[in-house]
C-alpha cells in the first residue's frame, strides 16, 4: 500500500478528503495529517509519505514550498496541490 499525508491548514477539509475516498480501494493508507506547512515538513521526514496531498496556501510554509524543500532531500514524493 502506498502511503499518504494529506496536509492542510484547515482540519475539515483534512476529514472531508479522509471521508470521501476509499483510500484503501486504490490501495493507499493516510499516513497522518499536518495543518501547516512546517509540521507537513516535519511529519513527512519522519514518515517517509510515497504522496503528499497539500494546500498552496498554509501558514509558516506555503504548499510550494514544502514541495521544493522535499523534492530536495527525498526526490521520490509525488505531489498533489
Amino acid at each position: 500500500m502506498y502511503r499518504i499525508l494529506i496536509a492542510d491548514d484547515e482540519k475539515g477539509i483534512c476529514e472531508g478528503i479522509v471521508k470521501k475516498i476509499d483510500w484503501n480501494a486504490i490501495g493507499y493508507t493516510v499516513a497522518g495529517f499536518a495543518y501547516n506547512g512546517v509540521d507537513a515538513l516535519e511529519k513527512a521526514e519522519k514518515l517517509h509519505p510515497d504522496v503528499i496531498m497539500t494546500d498552496i496556501k498554509m501558514p509558516f510554509l506555503s504548499g510550494l514550498e514544502l514541495c521544493r524543500k522535499l523534492h530536495a532531500v527525498m526526490p521520490a514524493i509525488k505531489f498533489i496541490i
